[in-house]
């Protein structure tokens, strides 16, 4: 019997990483097949990639950084939690520096151990709750609000939009998570709750119209969307010039909510994430 079992289980593995590796085919397959349908050449998805990144945010920021040339800068990316798969880690190997802020203060030693290479000459994390209530404070207590950030990302599943439309500093370019249940046209935007956390359903933030209206009133022109429909780019208005799409519109570059992009081609992109120390990274 217990041969039986364990024959089964090794037969259940097999098939398990069989359809695995058959959804990554027919999810790349989907993948090449939007980017084929694109023919703006300033668009930014066909750019995309992923080294650290949730999806393809790594090379879209890649991209819109090239258009804008800057080989290296500042960045703040609040909501990164173990820091394994965000949007600043790969800015850091190519020799960016800056902050990153989780609410979570369970990654602090792993953080702190796992980055200790880079831990203070490049990479500042801190842990703490941001709310209307410290956003702004915690940001200048880090000197942030001192010379020009280049990239500010947020991924807070819930009060990203309260945070940008408190927000004093003027960052060049913003990464905004948008809620792509709701399509390009429709204005949806959840009440401010100080110490709202993400349940893990779809209830996780305003819609991508909502976003880009309150960046717009910021400043900042939409450039792009990750082909996943999880984050908005936008760009500083004076800076934008005629580098990205003439049709800055949500309804435009909307792209829908494909979650299972994530997991069936993003998820695991070769091996494990992992950080260690590197040489370029060690000098100050």
């Amino acid at each position: 019997m217990a041969d039986n079992d364990a024959i089964d289980a090794e037969r259940f593995k097999t098939l398990a990483y069989a359809v695995r590796r058959n959804n990554g085919y027919l999810a790349r397959a989907e993948v090449e097949r939007l980017l084929q349908k694109i023919d703006d050449k300033k668009r930014l998805e066909p750019f995309g990639f992923k080294i650290y990144s949730q999806n393809d945010e790594d090379g879209i920021l890649e991209e819109i950084f090239r258009r804008l040339n800057i080989e290296k800068g500042r960045f703040c990316e609040i909501g990164v939690e173990h820091g394994l798969e965000c949007n600043s880690l790969y800015l850091i190997h190519k020799g960016w520096r800056g902050v990153w802020i989780d609410g979570n203060e369970s990654w602090r030693e792993f953080i702190q151990t796992k980055f200790a290479p880079v831990i203070p000459h490049r990479l500042t994390p801190v842990f703490t709750f941001l709310n209307l209530d410290n956003f702004n404070q915690t940001l200048a207590s880090l000197k942030l609000d001192e010379g020009e950030l280049d990239l500010l990302s947020i991924d807070i599943d819930g009060n990203d939009i309260y945070m940008l439309e408190a927000m004093v500093i003027r960052p060049k370019v913003l990464c905004i998570e948008y809620n792509a249940k709701f399509p390009g046209h429709v204005v949806k935007q959840p009440p401010y709750t100080p110490d709202f956390r993400w349940d893990q359903t779809d209830y996780m933030g305003s819609s991508l119209k909502t976003v880009t209206a309150m960046a717009n009133k910021k400043g900042y022109r939409l450039v792009g969307t990750s082909l996943a429909g999880t984050n908005a780019f936008f760009v500083r208005d004076d800076l934008a010039g005629d580098l990205f799409p003439d049709n800055a519109t949500s309804e435009a570059l909307y792209n829908p909510a494909r979650y299972w992009l994530i997991w069936d081609c993003y998820d695991e992109n070769g091996h494990p994430p992992s950080f260690g120390p590197y040489l370029d990274l060690m000098e100050p």
